[in-house]
């Protein structure tokens, strides 16, 4: 699924947990939604992402898809990612018993993730998901996090990559503490730049046929050049 030419206006709508949910952490300050809309101004942009949601959520959001929509936005799966921590404080007997723990998890994420993104696509708009971004930089667990979300990141990007579905990479858009309001969800800032990346990729559109990654938003007001894929 490609996502589109650029248009001058439309209606973008998100998906998923709190990446997009934030309003809760933010101290007042602007949510996601509120910085998409002073991104994109002229466009609708609307919110069923839901705080707390996990990646079957999303086919209940779905239901609640305005008529009017133009391009989705998915950001799930750090959720269900979380609820596999307890295998973290397991004591396996080698690495390769740590790795096929984790692997198992995996599975099942997987499994979940490929069943969700072909409902989104089946809606026949253009359509993007998110990757899992690591903890703040300066968490005392974050390498052993960012190690166990790679796997799970990795069926996030295996998904869009074969069916051709552009990817945001908040990993890279997201790599400062002062992005995140605490381990799991963005900050005011986090949230600016997450709202600048989607506001990228939906002003360019991208009507070629493969994936691309948006690592960040564009530098100047010229067309950035996404990454592409396949």
């Amino acid at each position: 699924m490609d996502f589109g030419k650029g248009k001058e206006t439309g209606h973008v709508v998100l998906l998923g947990d709190s990446i997009f949910d934030n309003a809760a952490y933010v101290d007042g300050g602007p949510d996601v939604i509120s910085q998409l809309r002073q991104e994109l101004p002229g466009w609708k942009c609307s919110l069923l992402a839901i705080d707390g949601d996990v990646i079957t959520g999303v086919a209940r959001q779905l239901r609640d898809l305005p008529r009017d929509a133009t391009h989705l936005v998915v950001s799930v799966g750090g959720n269900d990612a979380l609820g596999y921590a307890p295998l973290l404080q397991e004591r396996p007997g080698s690495v390769a018993e740590a790795l096929l723990m984790l692997d198992a998890g995996r599975d099942r994420f997987d499994a979940d993730y490929r069943a969700m993104l072909p409902g989104v696509l089946a809606q026949g708009l253009p359509a993007a998901v998110c990757t899992i971004y690591d903890t703040p930089p300066s968490e005392p667990n974050q390498k052993i996090v960012r190690a166990a979300l790679s796997l799970f990141n990795d069926s996030i990007t295996r998904a869009a990559f074969s069916s051709g579905t552009p990817v945001i990479d908040l990993r890279l858009i997201c790599s400062e503490d002062a992005d995140y309001a605490n381990p799991i969800e963005p900050s005011t800032q986090g949230g600016r730049k997450i709202a600048r990346a989607i506001a990228t990729l939906v002003r360019a559109g991208h009507p070629n046929p493969h994936s691309v990654v948006i690592a960040g938003a564009a530098r100047s007001k010229s067309a950035p050049q996404p990454h592409g894929v396949g």
